[in-house]
């Protein structure tokens, strides 16, 4: 009788700790949520740089003088089209 009354306490404090632990970790869902609600400048999406090379070939020689200055900044990735919309925004 003993045995059983220690068995059922002890599975029933581990399910409550189990229970607990789980309570405190956040969903994985949850995170991603956040960060797609606040955009990142990090992250450029297939129609904004359609968009903003549509805006630059206007300007053809500017956008050549500042793919020239990302080549020799060794700039790769969004990093380089950051720079070209920087550089076309000055006059």
């Amino acid at each position: 009788m003993f045995r059983i009354g220690t068995g059922a306490a002890a599975a029933l404090l581990i399910t409550s700790l189990l229970t607990a632990a789980s309570a405190q970790t956040p969903a994985p869902s949850a995170p991603a949520a956040a960060s797609e609600a606040k955009p990142s400048r990090a992250k450029l999406t297939a129609q904004k740089l359609k968009d903003m090379k549509a805006k630059w070939s206007a300007n053809r020689g500017k956008l050549k003088t500042c793919r020239q200055e990302v080549k020799a900044k060794g700039l790769a990735g969004d990093d380089r089209w950051f720079y070209i919309e920087d550089c076309m925004g000055k006059t």
